[in-house]
């Protein structure tokens, strides 16, 4: 039986409401913790009541239609600390620039609205004589003053070579591209399922655990994803300690040591866990850089990855 799709009534207006409160909380760099427990608590009833439907009507939040998994994903995504803490920051920064700018150009009476959210579009901007309103896609939320600046810049004054090369600059890196397969994989993953056709995880995972980590990691949950990426093929989410790895390599013609490397490296996300520097959340350190090159066929894998990465396409 072919199930339709389920489409969540009123979930845009339950998205603005969230949006309107984050907004109203980021007055201030600093905010208040019972007003971010408040909104911690409306995000966890939200996505608690679209997963009760979904399991009402027998399914799981991957048949949501595409704008309500959207809306879905980008709501548990927030139900994260780490994730709704980085949020918050972005908005109280982009709000400030935005007022900054527009207080040098003598419209220092125009209101602002900043939303980050799951958008297709990188960024979009709004201007008329009583509003500027600033939508940017929820992958900047790492994103250094700098670039969130240049944002800012591009939606209210237009685009310059130096804004626009920035923006490109930091979503083309991992940090811009880990948000988003979070975002993809939260409803995605449909079944925790570790067998692969070809490989199984709870056995790579076994085999790393004992050579590379003295066998004392405890093993996180292992999931395949139920999509091919092109760009990333793995992740290590913290809040659900859940490593997920991309279908695409689990192929008959992928060698074994790449969907290992790729294991690897997340598994390293656990065991190193978060580095905060200046307000960002820095993953890739160079103490981890150092670890991952111990891989016995690191070379070698990184140039199985390369090649995947240019020669498939979504």
């Amino acid at each position: 039986m072919n199930i339709k799709n389920v489409s969540i009534k009123n979930i845009k207006v339950q998205q603005n409401i969230i949006l309107q409160k984050i907004f109203d909380v980021s007055s201030t760099p600093t905010p208040n913790a019972a007003h971010i427990q408040q909104i911690t608590e409306t995000l966890v009833k939200a996505v608690t009541t679209i997963e009760k439907i979904c399991f009402q009507q027998q399914v799981t939040p991957a048949k949501l239609t595409s704008s309500s998994r959207q809306i879905y994903s980008w709501m548990k995504f927030l139900t994260d600390e780490c994730n709704l803490q980085l949020h918050l920051r972005s908005t109280s920064y982009v709000r400030q620039i935005a007022k900054e700018i527009l207080s040098t150009h003598g419209q220092a009476s125009i209101e602002v609205m900043i939303e980050f959210t799951n958008l297709a579009l990188l960024y979009k901007g709004k201007k008329s004589s009583n509003v500027a309103k600033i939508v940017i896609n929820e992958g900047f939320i790492n994103a250094s003053e700098e670039v969130l600046q240049a944002v800012v810049k591009s939606a209210l004054l237009g685009n310059s070579q130096a804004s626009t090369r920035l923006i490109r600059s930091f979503a083309s890196s991992s940090e811009y591209s880990d948000v988003l397969l979070e975002l993809d994989l939260i409803a995605e993953v449909i079944a925790e399922n570790a067998q692969g056709k070809f490989y199984n995880l709870h056995h790579l995972f076994d085999k790393l655990n004992y050579e590379y980590f003295a066998a004392n990691l405890v093993k996180p949950r292992l999931a395949w994803s139920q999509i091919n990426t092109y760009r990333k093929f793995g992740h290590y989410e913290t809040a659900r300690d859940r490593v997920v790895i991309s279908l695409t390599l689990d192929d008959a013609n992928i060698p074994e040591f790449v969907a290992e490397f790729v294991l690897y490296h997340e598994l390293l996300h656990k065991y190193h866990g978060i580095k905060w520097v200046q307000g960002r959340r820095m993953v890739h350190t160079k103490e981890f850089r150092v670890y991952e090159s111990r891989f016995k066929l690191y070379k070698e894998a990184s140039v199985w990855l390369k090649k995947l990465a240019s020669s498939q396409r979504p």
